[in-house]
């Protein structure tokens, strides 16, 4: 998680006082705690099991692998969502959306809003291409690094 994500999560505790904010994803566990005049954070690694695979799981390998070279282009292509929330296409129901299939962006590009908290959270494209393919329905929930879009 970048530095400026954990600024804009501590910020919006403080408008909305809240004490504690937690999120668990694969790469990490975020611990946010507010009280007094300080605030607490903190982070942890997941744990990694190094138990010896079941004979199963070594004749099942290559496609495993196979699998995993297919996701990192794939990764690279997309644009994620840096929180849990809903998804919304448009700012608002009846206006037109931000992007749609063909549309060329930028990294400032406003792509959607995911609302979390009752905040509505401007997401940009962090990338400069074209909108491929929009993999979300609007007003659905989405989780953190979520593919929204496939980035070309």
């Amino acid at each position: 998680m970048k530095i400026d994500e954990i600024k804009t999560i501590v910020k919006m505790m403080a408008e909305n006082d809240l004490t504690e904010f937690k999120i668990e994803a694969e790469e990490y566990n975020l611990c946010i705690k507010r009280g007094g005049d300080k605030t607490h954070v903190c982070t942890s690694a997941p744990t990694v099991s190094h138990a010896p695979a079941a004979p199963a799981a070594v004749s099942a390998a290559p496609a495993a692998s196979s699998a995993l070279d297919a996701a990192p282009a794939k990764v690279e292509n997309t644009i994620n969502s840096p929180i849990v929330g809903t998804f919304y296409a448009a700012p608002s129901p009846d206006a037109q959306p931000f992007v749609k299939v063909g549309d060329k962006v930028t990294v400032e590009t406003v792509v959607c809003i995911v609302e979390a908290m009752k905040v509505m959270n401007e997401i940009k494209a962090e990338k400069d291409g074209v909108i491929g393919e929009i993999l979300v329905q609007n007003a659905t929930p989405v989780e953190y690094g979520q593919a929204l879009f496939v980035i070309e």
